[in-house]
């Protein structure tokens, strides 16, 4: 009962965070952070400790299905060099940096638990990125790089933490093993991925209930996950897979159950965000009681940390700048610029944090697991380092940098995408069978609607019984070839969204707006 009035607490406590973190200007996961961090020393807060292995599985599956479903296949055929140096060298090269300095600057780390300390402050957050980069004029580019960047790190930052914490507490080593572990683990995620989405959409076919078919894809991540960690698998790649996958098999017709997800989706990725931050704070407070003055110690070493986590970045991307090859136009850092948005922006959140929560707390023979305390302080630290200093600065370093934007691009894409759904709808409703049927001033007035795509008119009906009764047999035909036009626009921005070198966000966002137009229809 007492973890049930925690969580409650904590959920309410997100809402309220997220409101003041919008009149302060400031990522709301850090406020939760520290909102929970100082609440955990009430005295009627109860102590709560949460089993290390529900960790993961609780909060990465939903997390990371959220953050897919605004991506595409499109991206990662257009952003495969990106994905590999970032998502995978990237965080080799952070995790044998960070656990080299941690294992030098602490005598009682052993190599092992540095090791899983650099998995776990590796890999920068999808969300946390969004959360920031949305709030300034920075190029789509380096955005959709980013994100990208973010849906695969966490397969390989788990697979290195779950190898060194097996080591730490068997007193083995980490080898490079852990590489082709990876690759076999994600070609068989990605099988799973493509299995689970198929399974979620031949269910739909059958299943008429819009919140159940909603509910099959809250489902669906935490299914996919446990299946693929069961058998060895990477559960993270076997999500994303899956969320992708859903994504490019979307009907043109579903346009209330889009919109339904979509809003369910933002209120799940939004409170389970807040519940993971927020007991981090509250194991905060276990770690400042066990360490007390002995925190001080913890110093030196969580800045050597934090210096290797945003040096090793910035090194990295200066490398991809400058050996990226001639063509600097299609390559992503294109400039020093970008160079210095893009270390600036490696944020790290939920996983981080998930990590380090997971870290168990004493080893195989009931020993406790030295260390622990220092590997969650500095995870925390390096967060706070990277996700609050770059949310507070990133708009005025923009602003110093004067870096090029593309919102004219991005609004001349947009339109250009709202003319081809529009045409298409036209082109559609032409060649009805059942517009032909309507008297001509009908169709002119159908024309007259699709053309601006508003919503249908409310007609007023006559007195008469037979003309108000052929009045709404016209409506309920002008409906019908509307909603087919309708259907027919947003096939075609299904289509646009997976072609390569097309922003899907733009392309949902002109995809929204068409279900907004059916569902006013619909009701």
């Amino acid at each position: 009962m007492e973890f049930l009035l925690l969580l409650v607490g904590l959920l309410f406590g997100t809402v309220l965070v997220v409101g003041l973190g919008e009149r302060m200007r400031l990522p709301y996961p850090i406020l939760m952070l520290l909102f929970s961090a100082g609440a955990a020393f009430l005295p009627f807060i109860p102590e709560v400790h949460i089993n290390p292995e529900l960790i993961l599985p609780l909060f990465l599956p939903p997390l990371l299905y959220a953050a897919a479903q605004r991506s595409s296949w499109s991206i990662f055929r257009l952003r495969w060099r990106s994905l590999v140096l970032l998502a995978v060298l990237l965080v080799l090269a952070t995790t044998a940096a960070v656990a080299g300095v941690a294992w030098l600057m602490v005598s009682s780390m052993a190599l092992p638990l540095a090791i899983a300390l650099g998995a776990i402050v590796a890999p920068p957050d999808p969300v946390a990125v969004e959360a920031i980069a949305s709030k300034v004029k920075m190029r789509r580019r380096l955005i959709t790089v980013l994100q990208t960047e973010g849906l695969f790190n966490d397969a390989m930052a788990i697979v290195i933490f779950q190898a060194a914490v097996a080591a730490a507490m068997s007193g083995g080593e980490v080898g490079w093993n852990v590489v082709p572990k990876f690759l076999i683990g994600a070609a068989g995620a990605i099988v799973l991925g493509l299995a689970m989405a198929w399974l979620i959409g031949t269910l739909n076919r059958f299943v008429p209930n819009l919140v159940a078919r909603s509910a099959a894809t809250l489902v669906a991540p935490y299914a996919v996950y446990l299946l693929a960690e069961e058998v060895h698998f990477s559960g993270v790649v076997a999500v994303v897979v899956t969320a992708l996958e859903l994504g490019r098999r979307a009907r043109p017709q579903d346009s209330e159950e889009r919109l339904t997800r979509t809003a369910f989706w933002d209120v799940v990725e939004l409170l389970t965000t807040g519940v993971a931050f927020g007991l981090v704070g509250i194991e905060m407070r276990y770690i400042i009681q066990d360490e007390g003055a002995n925190l001080f110690t913890f110093i030196p070493g969580i800045a050597a940390v934090c210096a290797a986590v945003v040096l090793v970045r910035f090194g990295w991307m200066m490398a991809m700048y400058k050996i990226g090859g001639t063509e600097r136009k299609n390559r992503t850092p294109g400039s020093l610029k970008e160079v210095l948005v893009l270390s600036w922006c490696g944020m790290r959140g939920l996983a981080t944090l998930a990590l380090a929560l997971a870290l168990p707390s004493a080893m195989a023979d009931g020993q406790p697991l030295e260390g622990r305390n220092f590997v969650v302080a500095t995870a925390c630290t390096v967060l706070i380092v990277t996700l609050v200093l770059p949310g507070l600065t990133l708009p005025a370093l923009m602003r110093a940098l004067k870096l090029p934007h593309d919102h004219a691009v991005e609004e001349r894409t947009q339109r250009a995408l709202a003319r081809r759904a529009e045409k298409v709808a036209l082109e559609t409703m032409k060649r009805s069978k059942a517009a032909a049927a309507l008297p001509p001033e009908r169709r002119q007035s159908l024309a007259r609607r699709m053309s601006s795509l508003h919503t249908i008119l409310e007609a007023d009906f006559e007195k008469d019984p037979e003309k108000m009764l052929r009045l709404k047999q016209i409506l309920t035909i002008m409906d019908d070839v509307q909603r087919e036009a309708l259907d027919a626009a947003r096939e075609e921005m299904l289509k646009a969204r997976n072609e390569p070198g097309n922003d899907p966000e733009l392309v949902d966002r002109v995809l929204r707006r068409l279900d907004l137009r059916t569902v006013t229809l619909d009701h």
